[in-house]
C-alpha cells in the first residue's frame, strides 16, 4: 500500500524535488513578479476592451466574434490567473497550503487550455467560411453556446485534473521538477495535448492558405485580375503568420520545457527558464487581442467610440473605417472577385 503525503507542507515537496524555496526576495523574483503583473495588468485591459466592443457593437453579434469574445474572456481569465500566481511566488510559496497551491496551478492550467482550444475553434470556424465563401459562418447561436460550453469543460477537465488525483502526493518518486506536486506523466499529456493542438492549427491554416491561392490562380486565368485580390491574398499571409509565428513563439519554448521535465529529462536545466517560458505564454493572451481583434477595421472603429466617447457625440461624425468596412470584409464582390475576411 502507498503510503500518502496529504499532511505534508509545500515545502516538503519542493525538497524531494530539488527546487530551489527562497526565504527572501531576490532581485531577480522582484523583476519577473514586476513584469509578470504589468503584462497581467495589459492583459486584464486589452481583453475588457475586446468583450465591451463585442457587446456594445451589435455588427459582432456573429458566431465568429463570439467566440472571439470567449477567447477574450479565457485571456481575461488568464491574466487574473497569472496575477494571483505573482502575488503567491517567490517566499511566499513556502507559506502556501497543499489546497492554495493546487488552486494556483489549476486556475493557470484552465485559463491557458482555455485560450489555446479557442484558438483551434476559430481557426476550424474560419475555415468553414473561407472554403464555403462566406463572411459569417451559419452556425445557430445554441450550437455557438454549446461550443463555447465545450470548450470551457475541456479546459476545467484538464485544469482540476491533478488536483483531483492526477498528482504525485502518493509517489513521490514520479514529482516533476517545475511543478513539485504535480506528477510527471501529467505534464507530459498536458505537454503534448497543447503541441496535437498547435499542429492541427497549423494544419487548418495551411489548408485555408493553399485554398485561397489555388482559388487565386483559378479566377485570374478567367477574370480580369483586380488590385483587392491580391490585397486580400497578401493580407491572408500576414494574418496567417502572425497567428502562427505568435503561438509557436509564446507556446513552443514552454510545451518542451514541460515535455521534458515531464520525460524527466537529469540534464536539462529546466528550472532555470521555467518563469520566463511561462510569462511568454501569458504574453500570447495579449497578442490574441490584437492579431483577432484589432486587424478588423469595426472592432478598431468599436474600439475609438469607447475610448473616445466624447467624440462620437456629434452624429455627423462617421469614421472612415466603418465607412469602408462593408468593401473591406466582404467575401464575393460583385466583379466576382473572391475576399477574405480579415478578421482570419
Amino acid at each position: 500500500m502507498k503510503q500518502c503525503f496529504y499532511n505534508e507542507s509545500v515545502g516538503f515537496f519542493y525538497n524531494n524535488s530539488r527546487k530551489e524555496l527562497t526565504s527572501y526576495w531576490r532581485t531577480k523574483d522582484v523583476l519577473v513578479v514586476a513584469l509578470g503583473l504589468t503584462v497581467s495588468v495589459i492583459v486584464l485591459l486589452t481583453n475588457l476592451l475586446v468583450i465591451a466592443a463585442i457587446i456594445i457593437n451589435r455588427r459582432f453579434h456573429y458566431p465568429i466574434y463570439y467566440l472571439l469574445g470567449n477567447l477574450a474572456a479565457a485571456d481575461l481569465f488568464a491574466g487574473i490567473a497569472y496575477m494571483f500566481l505573482m502575488f503567491h511566488t517567490g517566499p511566499r510559496t513556502a507559506e502556501l497550503s497543499l489546497k492554495t497551491w493546487f488552486i494556483r496551478q489549476s486556475l493557470l492550467d484552465t485559463s491557458l487550455t482555455a485560450s489555446v482550444v479557442n484558438l483551434l475553434a476559430i481557426a476550424v470556424e474560419r475555415h468553414q467560411t473561407v472554403l464555403t465563401m462566406q463572411l459569417h459562418s451559419k452556425m445557430s447561436n445554441q450550437r455557438v453556446m454549446i461550443l463555447i460550453f465545450c470548450i470551457w469543460a475541456t479546459a476545467l477537465l484538464l485544469g482540476l485534473i491533478p488536483s483531483y488525483g492526477w498528482h504525485c502526493l502518493c509517489a513521490l518518486e514520479e514529482c516533476s521538477s517545475m511543478a513539485p506536486l504535480y506528477s510527471r506523466s501529467y505534464l507530459t499529456f498536458w505537454a503534448i495535448s497543447n503541441l496535437l493542438v498547435f499542429l492541427l492549427m497549423a494544419v487548418v491554416y495551411a489548408h485555408i492558405f493553399i485554398y485561397v491561392k489555388r482559388k487565386m490562380g483559378r479566377m485570374s486565368a478567367h477574370t480580369s485580375f483586380h488590385p483587392r485580390y491580391r490585397e486580400t491574398v497578401v493580407g491572408l499571409i500576414k494574418t496567417v503568420t502572425i497567428i502562427l509565428g505568435a503561438f509557436v513563439i509564446c507556446w513552443t519554448p514552454g510545451q518542451v520545457v514541460l515535455l521534458l521535465d515531464g520525460l524527466g529529462c537529469k540534464s536539462c536545466n529546466v528550472l532555470a527558464v521555467e518563469k520566463y517560458v511561462l510569462l511568454l505564454a501569458e504574453i500570447n493572451s495579449l497578442i490574441n487581442a490584437i492579431v483577432y481583434s484589432y486587424r478588423d477595421n469595426e472592432m478598431r472603429s468599436t474600439f475609438r467610440r469607447i475610448l473616445c466617447s466624447v467624440c462620437y457625440r456629434n452624429p455627423k461624425y462617421t469614421p472612415t473605417a466603418v465607412k469602408l468596412n462593408a468593401a473591406d470584409r466582404g467575401t464575393l464582390s460583385p466583379n466576382g472577385h473572391f475576399t477574405v475576411d480579415s478578421s482570419i
